[in-house]
């Protein structure tokens, strides 16, 4: 029965897409993550490139694990310098919930500005989305595959985004950043080709960074405000701990607004190999049905090649 009722919204969720403008193209693909606040380029382009090295992360979360067909994510993202102060950023998304299914492809570009006290990033992300229904819609009794509507919509719906954003670290300090998500949107099959209203959203981040040498330890709290299109307003705050160099890490996070929830995250790297682990609990009622939300990131650090004056005179 819960999955009959998961797979009627899905399909209603679907076939709702050109009656709201589409409004449901971003309902959580930057809020699903948990671990953004170690990786912020996941939610904003505006941090393509900061860390001054090239990295690729592979994400996986399953939020309600143990309830039928619960939500599934799958992110493979990379992020890297290819200039003197230019960002590269390709990142690829799905999404599964039920019979729902969502896709992303993202490119991200940054221009980065490194001040005596300041770094700062100023990025723009063109996103490809597709919304559609998977296998499931097509074989399950409740489904008249031969009703025109709703095979009008087997292929999906497909928009183009653009998002900007601002990201920046003070004194290698105090981090910041403000990103526009969807600020541009465009339905790519649609005949009347007309850009799409939506609401404002904002994410927009603020934390610092105690560095304590003598006990080898970093401890980095920081909060991140997001308003995100059907997503009602929440805080997020968050509090990393880092010790033995930064090579084992530990966070927890308190979310306020959309989702009352907490979280625990644990990792460490292996020279540059990171593995991270994250669990979320929430507190409303619907947990009591659910064994919560698993998250777990790896993460490859690629150093660039410095170029020493003797390499460069050898090249000339």
């Amino acid at each position: 029965m819960k999955r009959y009722i998961i797979l009627i919204t899905s399909i209603a969720f679907l076939l709702g897409i050109s009656k709201v403008d589409a409004q449901v193209r971003l309902i959580g693909e930057q809020s699903v993550y948990t671990s953004y606040y170690l990786n912020p380029v996941l939610v904003n382009p505006g941090a393509t490139g900061y860390e001054g090295y090239h990295s690729v992360v592979l994400n996986y979360r399953n939020a309600w694990a143990s309830f039928p067909n619960s939500p599934s994510t799958g992110t493979l993202s990379y992020n890297g310098p290819i200039g003197n102060r230019i960002g590269l950023g390709v990142l690829a998304y799905t999404d599964s919930f039920g019979a729902f299914n969502t896709n992303k492809g993202q490119v991200s570009l940054s221009y980065n500005l490194d001040l005596p006290n300041n770094k700062l990033g100023f990025g723009v992300s063109g996103e490809y989305i597709q919304h559609k229904l998977n296998g499931d819609a097509v074989t399950s009794p409740l489904v008249d595959i031969s009703d025109d509507e709703i095979i009008s919509r087997l292929g999906g719906a497909r928009f183009f985004d653009v998002s900007i954003g601002v990201f920046g670290v003070y004194d290698e300090k105090v981090t910041y950043g403000v990103a526009l998500p969807s600020i541009f949107s465009q339905r790519l099959n649609d005949d009347t080709n007309s850009l799409i209203g939506r609401d404002f959203g904002i994410i927009a981040n603020l934390g610092y960074k105690f560095d304590l040498p003598e006990q080898d330890l970093v401890i980095e709290p920081s909060i991140y405000y997001k308003q995100l299109m059907l997503v009602p307003a929440h805080v997020d705050i968050n509090l990393r701990v880092g010790l033995l160099d930064e090579k084992l890490n530990m966070g927890v996070t308190y979310s306020s607004g959309s989702e009352n929830r907490l979280g625990f995250l644990i990792g460490a790297y292996l020279d540059n190999f990171g593995v991270f682990y994250g669990y979320n609990t929430s507190f409303n009622q619907f947990q009591s049905f659910n064994n919560g939300s698993h998250e777990i990131s790896l993460k490859v650090k690629i150093q660039p090649v410095q170029r020493t004056p003797q390499t460069q005179n050898a090249q000339q």
